[in-house]
């Protein structure tokens, strides 16, 4: 009987040493960026554990802000590009406060503010002050201000309203955009269905 057996457990290793045999396939170019945004995510206890957003702490890890509906995923773009274009820092932590407020998708609101980053920021300000440049143009001889308006006025009336224009507008775009797409997939996907049903009667 055990010489009956031998010949199982010699293919059983025969195929397990194949299968350590078998390169690693790496992961695309998208796969790595999908795990590198993923990874740079705030998780919902990170959030939730930030002084800053102590107040509404308890809100954060709520399910229904972290998973992914039409209508929460289109808040969270809209949020996201808003504060992404508005503010050079600390988009995420007011991204996800918003997010709480207007009941959108977090990580959604969170992950796209990560479109201005220190790589694009400079392109950014750059683009926002040619723009508010086409509506207002600066003034050289006016007064230096204290406090937070010195920071507008140091980065230039321009800039500021060009961030204000790009916030505004691709937070309506990424609202209607999503809105869009979610309603041109469902019709593609009605298509295909109501197509395979035809030739399925007629085969």
């Amino acid at each position: 009987m055990a010489g009956a057996q031998q010949p199982d457990t010699d293919s059983s290793r025969e195929a397990s040493a194949k299968q350590d045999d078998v390169p690693m396939t790496q992961p695309g170019f998208w796969q790595q960026l999908k795990a590198r945004i993923h990874s740079e995510l705030p998780k919902p206890h990170q959030l939730a554990e930030h002084r800053w957003l102590a107040p509404i702490a308890h809100r954060l890890t709520e399910h229904s802000l972290w998973h992914a509906k039409t209508e929460s995923v289109a808040r969270g773009v809209a949020i996201g590009l808003f504060w992404a274009f508005l503010l050079p820092v600390a988009q995420i932590l007011v991204a996800a406060a918003h997010s709480v407020w207007w009941r959108a998708n977090i990580p959604v609101a969170a992950g796209v503010t990560l479109i201005t980053n220190p790589f694009t920021i400079g392109g950014w300000l750059w683009l926002a002050y040619q723009t508010g440049s086409l509506f207002i143009t600066p003034d050289a001889a006016a007064p230096v201000v204290e406090g937070w308006l010195g920071t507008l006025q140091a980065l230039g009336w321009p800039t500021v309203l060009g961030m204000a224009l790009f916030a505004m507008g691709g937070a309506g775009l990424g609202y209607f955009g999503v809105k869009l797409f979610s309603r041109a997939s469902l019709a593609w996907r009605m298509r295909r269905r109501a197509l395979r049903q035809r030739t399925a009667r007629v085969v």
